[in-house]
């Protein structure tokens, strides 16, 4: 069964008025995948600036310092008001370990660990995210070529192995804080998630 349009609607936001649509493969799915696309998008215009963001509760809701999810969604719906594009929301809490696992990560981390070894330590991937259903969001708006708003590797593969193609990467580069120093030293070192050469992480 494939990804569907389920419903839309316009929704006004501080960074201007988006149309808000809801993806699932059933009309009753209580978490559906969502696309934020601005107003005035045309799809036919080629590339479109697009960010594929997994949900972060911690952060795009409560603001957590212990990542940049928040500020990297509201610097993605910033930049596709200004620039026409969509931000797509994938429901896949903490790098696809859900908000329980990602909570005891969190203790973890708080005992020492970095955010991949702490997922290693519960018998988890250090990213079990999925992006096929970006894609499947993708084909269905008819976007045939994108300008892909991200620092990781994973996200610019999946693209490339699809039929959509990839005309650029826009860097999305937030700067660190004292409670997240160590996740963005991981998500470099380990993830290979590509920063500015002048960074100082």
């Amino acid at each position: 069964m494939s990804m569907k349009k389920q419903s839309e609607a316009t929704i006004p936001t501080p960074w201007g008025e988006f149309l808000l649509q809801a993806y699932a493969e059933e009309q009753d799915q209580s978490m559906p995948h969502l696309a934020i696309i601005s107003k005035d998008l045309n799809p036919s215009t080629d590339p479109v600036l697009v960010r594929i963001h997994s949900e972060c509760l911690t952060g795009d809701l409560f603001g957590s310092k212990r990542c940049d999810c928040g500020e990297q969604l509201e610097r993605s719906l910033d930049l596709i008001a200004q620039n026409q594009g969509i931000v797509i929301y994938l429901r896949q809490e903490g790098r696809g370990i859900g908000l329980i696992n990602k909570l005891k990560a969190y203790q973890l981390q708080d005992e020492g660990m970095n955010t991949a070894d702490a997922n290693v330590h519960l018998g988890l991937e250090i990213d079990e995210r999925e992006y096929e259903v970006a894609i499947e969001i993708l084909k269905a708006l008819e976007i045939k070529s994108i300008r892909l708003l991200t620092n990781n590797p994973e996200k610019i593969s999946a693209i490339e192995k699809s039929d959509i193609v990839l005309t650029e990467r826009v860097p999305l580069v937030i700067k660190p804080k004292k409670e997240n120093l160590n996740y963005y030293k991981t998500k470099k070192e380990v993830m290979g998630h590509m920063f500015p050469r002048d960074s100082k992480l």
